[in-house]
């Protein structure tokens, strides 16, 4: 990738990322966590329990691939074809959404511990209902949410 203004562009390991998270929820007094990075999606999934409460994170690379694309257009002085341009970014974007996630994590377990937010309040949206979808995904289907439709 060349020089970049993007967030996270030279993010260079995915891994040091979910060591982070996984010491950060740990500490926080979670059950158990596991990550999931889908390259053919390019999402990564952080699932984790909180007293008995299972979230369910999915986190898109493709949102930062645009970005970094939007700011980096491909042009006829990058050495490689513009499907490989496309390729990078979404490759890159799968190790910064790592990086990302870490960092939003990180800030809501600080709001909690600080009295700023309640758990329910960070995390409810991601918290698992009875049938597996979280319940952000629940009050989407049944039209909850103000512009929504079931």
């Amino acid at each position: 990738m060349t020089r970049s203004n993007t967030p996270y562009a030279h993010a260079t390991s995915g891994v040091a990322a979910h060591d982070e998270i996984t010491r950060l929820l740990r500490r926080f007094g979670c059950e158990s966590i596991g990550f999931m990075d889908d390259y053919e999606a390019h999402e990564v999934l952080l699932v984790f329990k909180h007293r008995g409460r299972q979230m369910q994170l999915r986190a898109s690379a493709k949102g930062w691939a645009a970005l970094y694309l939007k700011e980096h257009p491909y042009s006829y002085r990058i050495k490689r074809t513009e499907k490989e341009h496309r390729a990078q970014a979404l490759a890159q974007g799968q190790i910064a959404v790592n990086s990302i996630l870490r960092d939003w994590i990180k800030g809501q377990l600080m709001a909690i511990e600080t009295g700023i937010l309640s758990f329910e309040a960070v995390f409810m949206p991601f918290m698992l209902t009875n049938d597996g979808r979280t319940l952000v995904e629940r009050a989407d289907q049944m039209g909850l949410l103000p512009g929504n439709a079931a």
